[in-house]
């Protein structure tokens, strides 16, 4: 009889185990960048997705909408028609279990990703104590992706160093952490738009644009097949050049989170490419945009900072053509534009502290593509190139309003002849055009502004925003890949 029992009882919690492995299996969860504290975007259908058991129904409510769907393949999601701005909201998610989440705001979010420059933390830059000390706003919120290189795109981020589904508040206790560019960004359009700003922020140092970009993108482009198709193991790669990982690692597993759009500082690493930068960069902006789904959202990205030791005479240099190539494609690709920062570098250091200049062209771009507002958002641009006599007439776009020299004389152009041997030129403003001459140059033919690794430039429009480097020459550029 005791022995029958003590069967009795092990079958019982045996089978109270089971159910409990089940229940734990069939629990309903939302993806991990659903969390306390979230910002979602307003004014769009919102997708709301996460894991359940198969077949399970989950229900969302959020504001005064109830939407559900029923699990397939362990996974579900629902969207909800386009939310109202505000907040703090509850978001209650229910199937066989039930998960609050609190204190969700509605607002606008935006992903900034890149390299170290853009992950580069605000405590760590020019005037950051004074920042940090008034940084204080509950509506501004940063999210940290963490850190992941995967062979296959994931469905969820990885667990590892740094915060992992936390969404921070904006105060002098977290901000310091906060990527800087994408603070002052944030700020910026805090003011402007008096509404919640989410930052979903997922960048990592030294990385290249090909470790962004799928494997089915850079295999579209015949120009960079070679990337998937020459190593001779894909799945040996070093972290560090592995195509695609970053992109399965770290934007596989929010998309497609409902945002904005985008901005981005990277290019540091693609110098010795520079060339190829002018294929593979539209193609990863390509690749994001049909990935999200969303159509051509703003992309907005930062020109490279001056750096490297300055240089007195005319030269070619590979982070001069990373810039043109950065230049060409907001020219080229729709819904882009790029914040010139030829007044923020650092011989010595590639990671110039001065961060508030590129966030704050950032959201003037923003606020005039993203939100149609009429502002001037860029520096002058290179329109043509026309010669009278021995002199070559600069026009320019964003200019209507004239231009003006920074500290002196105008400086950083050079000319050339037929020779294509460029030389120091000197350079006057004429309204909104600049004309350009050398005496050791009677017949020139081409221009170049600020063509080296750190240009010493001045030129700005009167609104106050730098020129961006130029050539108006098609010369063979030096990283051209052999």
């Amino acid at each position: 009889m005791i022995h029958n029992t003590v069967v009795a009882n092990v079958i019982v919690l045996f089978a109270a185990f089971v159910f409990s492995a089940a229940a734990g299996f069939a629990d309903v969860k939302p993806s991990g960048i659903f969390c306390d504290g979230a910002v979602l975007q307003q004014g769009t259908a919102v997708p709301v997705w996460g894991t359940a058991s198969d077949a399970e129904e989950v229900t969302v409510k959020f504001q005064d909408q109830v939407v559900s769907a029923r699990a397939a393949g362990g996974k579900w999601m629902v969207r909800l028609a386009p939310l109202k701005p505000g907040g703090p909201f509850a978001m209650t998610i229910t199937g066989q279990n039930t998960v609050e989440l609190r204190n969700i705001l509605v607002g606008e979010v935006w992903l900034a990703s890149g390299q170290s420059n853009m992950e580069w933390p605000l405590s760590m830059t020019t005037n950051a104590e004074k920042t940090i000390a008034a940084s204080s706003d509950p509506m501004l919120r940063h999210f940290k992706v963490p850190v992941a290189s995967l062979d296959a795109p994931a469905s969820e981020m990885q667990a590892g160093a740094g915060p992992l589904r936390v969404w921070q508040e904006s105060s002098p206790e977290t901000v310091g952490n906060f990527s800087a560019v994408a603070y002052y960004f944030a700020r910026d359009l805090r003011k402007a738009l008096n509404v919640p700003v989410g930052i979903i922020n997922s960048s990592l140092g030294g990385s290249m644009a090909q470790q962004w970009t799928s494997r089915e993108n850079l295999m579209s482009c015949p120009e960079l097949r070679y990337l998937i198709e020459q190593p001779p193991s894909f799945q040996q790669m070093p972290f560090e050049g592995k195509p695609c990982g970053i992109f399965n690692g770290m934007l596989a597993p929010i998309v497609p989170y409902a945002i904005k759009g985008a901005i981005w500082y990277q290019g540091e690493s693609d110098v010795p490419v520079a060339h190829q930068y002018q294929t593979i960069f539209p193609t990863m902006i390509r690749c994001w945009r049909g990935t999200w789904k969303q159509g051509d959202f703003p992309f907005l990205f930062v020109q490279l900072a001056p750096f490297t030791k300055i240089q007195p005479e005319p030269h070619e240099d590979p982070w001069a053509e990373l810039r043109e190539a950065q230049r060409l494609t907001s020219l080229k690709v729709p819904m882009t534009a790029m914040a010139v920062i030829t007044d923020c570098g650092d011989e010595e250091d590639i990671h110039p502290r001065a961060k508030e200049p590129a966030g704050a062209r950032l959201a003037l771009a923003a606020r005039a593509i993203a939100y149609r507002q009429r502002i001037t958002y860029q520096g002058p641009v290179y329109r043509s190139l026309r010669i009278e006599g021995d002199r070559a007439i600069i026009s320019f776009d964003w200019a209507d309003a004239g231009l003006e020299a920074r500290g002196g004389e105008l400086t950083g152009f050079a000319v050339a002849g037929a020779d294509g041997k460029f030389l120091t030129a000197k350079a006057e403003i004429l309204g909104s055009e600049v004309a350009v001459w050398s005496p050791d140059v009677p017949h020139p033919t081409a221009v170049r502004y600020g063509w080296s690794g750190y240009p010493v430039v001045n030129l700005f429009n009167k609104e106050g925003l730098p020129a961006s480097p130029f050539r108006t020459d098609d010369f063979p550029m030096s990283t051209v890949r052999k």
